[in-house]
Formats: structure tokens, sequence, C-alpha cells
């Protein structure tokens, strides 16, 4: 048991070293060889790769492709052109054409968005197989996957590549080396039963099927409204934080010329908070959760519209410790309720119709439209004052729409249906599977 725990911390902290390397610092190497109005892009491709990719690799574990086999095919794809991207980035040097870097950087990450679910697919599965509860043992094990993101983070930060097309060649060489690990996990069953339901059946589409459920209905709209908060700070964060260093009052202090590594401050509250996640669950349940971290997506994004680096950097470090509670009490908790609700023969596909509605719909909405706030709020000043003020009006008004979405969820959303397992046709289970969720 002990064994299978310490080999799924090691793919974990794999998988999320891959994401980190470039995911809070892209927008700054962008800003600097002038693509800055097309930060918002960047981020929402992937967002628009996971409406599909997620799902359709996930039927392919389900049903044809071993989950830990098309983890390694999705990295070594995502690998190789992320570093193609990379290398063009050195080529081109301070103009580096948008088309070309966007064409390599998009398949790179429709690639890499599905083995977020993926990974979660064979963990889930391999502490099936060892006979441990998934709500119990997951977390601890998730844990290492921010330890690996923070690691890459300050990596990229104290290297000086935040700033560089360097970040792109760090993430595919992690991603190669998650090719060869991810084929040394446990072996994930696939459904190979004779498919006889036409189009919708053979093509896993009936987790769709879980909308019928009014409960998981409701769930995963509010997931993909809340899943806009999700990258707007991965994207816009650091170049925020580094505007400062314009104005001479602040162009000195540590945390302007370290973004990365005042970020990753977010990512260590991240840590810690993984590990309240099972007493959060069985103590207060799914709905007060979520309502947790939406309201704390409020706070991220209101310390944000009112601190700076100087004496107000004790805001930015509020805003880093709430995050913690804002992205794992969504992102992870969502996932395990998710598993919690649907049976094995499924697991795949339904992960991927949860990254669907919160990295893909809510996070392409939420990135394109914090892109066209801060064009208008940001990027239309030409004063360094004007251009500061702009950010703390754009990040208030994020703060506002979380705020509205948290006392939307907490009328609309309640969790009093039976606790037991989904089948795919939407139905439930006669028998719970270890992990469940009691409410």
């Amino acid at each position: 048991m002990k064994s299978i725990k310490i080999r799924l911390a090691l793919l974990t902290f794999i998988e999320f070293a891959v994401w980190g390397a470039y995911l809070t610092s892209l927008g700054s190497y962008l800003s600097n060889v002038g693509l800055q109005g097309s930060i918002g892009l960047f981020y929402a491709v992937q967002g628009i790769v996971s409406m599909f990719m997620p799902a359709l690799i996930g039927i392919i574990a389900d049903r044809w492709i071993p989950a830990q086999r098309t983890l390694s095919l999705c990295h070594l794809l995502a690998g190789a052109f992320m570093i193609a991207a990379g290398v063009y980035g050195m080529s081109a040097g301070n103009s580096p054409e948008f088309g070309t870097l966007f064409a390599l950087y998009s398949i790179s990450v429709a690639f890499f968005m599905p083995t977020i679910g993926l990974h979660n697919s064979v963990a889930y599965t391999a502490l099936d197989k060892a006979g441990m509860d998934a709500v119990k043992h997951f977390p601890p094990v998730r844990v290492f996957g921010t330890v690996g993101f923070i690691v890459a983070m300050l990596f990229v930060n104290f290297t000086g590549f935040q700033n560089t097309y360097a970040q792109l060649v760090t993430s595919g060489v992690l991603s190669l080396v998650m090719v060869v690990y991810a084929l040394t996990m446990p072996n994930c069953p696939v459904n190979n039963r004779k498919i006889s339901g036409g189009f919708v059946e053979v093509f896993g589409l009936k987790a769709f099927a879980l909308f019928k459920q009014k409960q998981m209905a409701v769930f995963f709209i509010f997931s993909m409204l809340l899943g806009v908060s999700l990258q707007i700070t991965n994207g816009f964060a650091n170049p925020f934080i580094q505007a400062f260093g314009k104005i001479p009052e602040y162009a000195n202090d540590w945390g302007v010329n370290n973004a990365n590594a005042l970020i990753s401050l977010s990512q260590m509250s991240e840590t810690l908070c993984i590990l309240l996640i099972p007493f959060f669950l069985k103590r207060f349940g799914i709905k007060i959760v979520m309502l947790m971290s939406m309201v704390a997506w409020a706070l991220r994004f209101g310390f944000f519209g009112i601190g700076n680096p100087g004496e107000g950097v004790w805001l930015f470090i509020l805003s880093m410790i709430v995050y913690g509670i804002a992205f794992d009490f969504f992102n992870i908790s969502g996932s395990l309720y998710v598993d919690s609700k649907t049976n094995a023969s499924m697991r795949s596909s339904a992960q991927g119709l949860f990254m669907l509605m919160t990295n893909g719909v809510g996070a392409t909405i939420g990135t394109l439209g914090a892109q066209v706030v801060i064009d208008r709020f940001v990027n239309s000043q030409t004063e360094n004052e004007a251009i500061i003020s702009g950010w703390h009006v754009s990040w208030l008004i994020f703060a506002g729409y979380a705020l509205v979405i948290a006392i939307l969820f907490m009328f609309i959303f309640n969790d009093r249906d039976s606790s037991r397992p989904l089948d795919a046709a939407g139905t439930v289970d006669a028998v719970s599977p270890e992990g469940m969720i009691n409410e």
C-alpha cells in the first residue's frame, strides 16, 4: 500500500511540474516579445481544447487503450510540440510570429489537457486495486502535484526562464520524462464489451446523461461558472506584478523582480489546503466546500485589486494564501465528487466531462473575457500610474463576478439526493464503490 502511494506521488509530481513550468509565467514571456494583447488567447486555448480533448481521450482510455498508456502517449505528443514551440521562440528572438508560436503551443496543450483527467483515473484505479479509499488517500498523493508545480515555478523564476522561451523547453522535457514513467503504473481496465447502441454509445457520450440528474446538472453548470476564474491569475498575475517595476517607488521590490516566486506562495497554500479536503468534505459536504471556494476566489481577486508590492504586499500575500482554498476546494473536491457519483465503466469519461465544463467552457469564457476587461482598463493606457490603476479596477471586476456566483450557488444548489454512483444511463447503481463520499 505504501509503495503504490509513493509511486503515485512521483507520477503526480511530474504531471504538475510539466504545467508549472509555464502556466504562471507565460504571460510575462508574451509581454516581453510584444504579444501582450494575445495573452488571453494563449490561455483560452487551454479551455478551447478542454471542451473536447479530455472527453475524447477519456473515451479512448475507457474503451480501447488503458489509461496509463494513453497518458504516456499524450505526454509524448505534448512534450514534442512544446519543445518545438520553445525552439521556435529561441530562433525568433524578440519578434516571434503569433501564428507559428500559437499553433505549436496549441497542439501541445491539446494533448496535455487530457492528461490531468487521465492522471486522476490512473490514480483512482491504482488506489482501488490496493483497496484504499480515494477520498482519504488521494489528497495526500495530490499534494505532490502541487509540490512539483512549485518546484517548476521556482526553477524558471531563479533561472530567469520566466521571461523567456526556455520555460517552454523545460515543460517539454518534463513531459518526455512522464512518457516513460506513466508506463510503469498499474494497468487500468478498459470496457471492451461489444458496442450496440449507435453513435452515442460508441463514442462514450452517455457521460452527458449525467445532466439528466438535476443535482449533477446544477453541479456541472456551477462548475463551469466557477471555472471562469481558473486561468485569470495564471495568465495575468505575473504581468500585473511586474508592471509595478516601471514605477520608481516599487522598481527594486523583491516581489516585482521575482513575481513567479511570489506567486508560488499560492501553490504552497494549495499544498496545505489539499490535506484539509477529506475533513471538510466529510464534515460539511460538497455544497459548503464549493461555496468556500467561490468566496475564496472573490478574495483572491479582491486582494490583488487593492494591494501593491510595497506597503500593500501583505494583501498580495493574503491573496496567495486564499488561493489554496479557491483552487483545491473546487478542482480536487469536484473531481472526487464526480468520481463518487459515477461507476467504474465511465470514470474517465466523467472526469473528462468535468474538465470540459471547468477548464473547457468556463476557462475559455473567463480568459477571453478577462482579456477584454484588461484591454479596456490596462492596455489602453499609456501612463504607468494609469496602467496600475487599470489593473486594480480589473481585479475588482473579477472579484465581483466570483461573489455573485457564490450567492447564486448558495440558494440554488443542494446535494440531498442519493449519494450512490450513477451509471452510463444516468441512473443510480445498486452498490456504492469504495471511495464514496457520504453526505
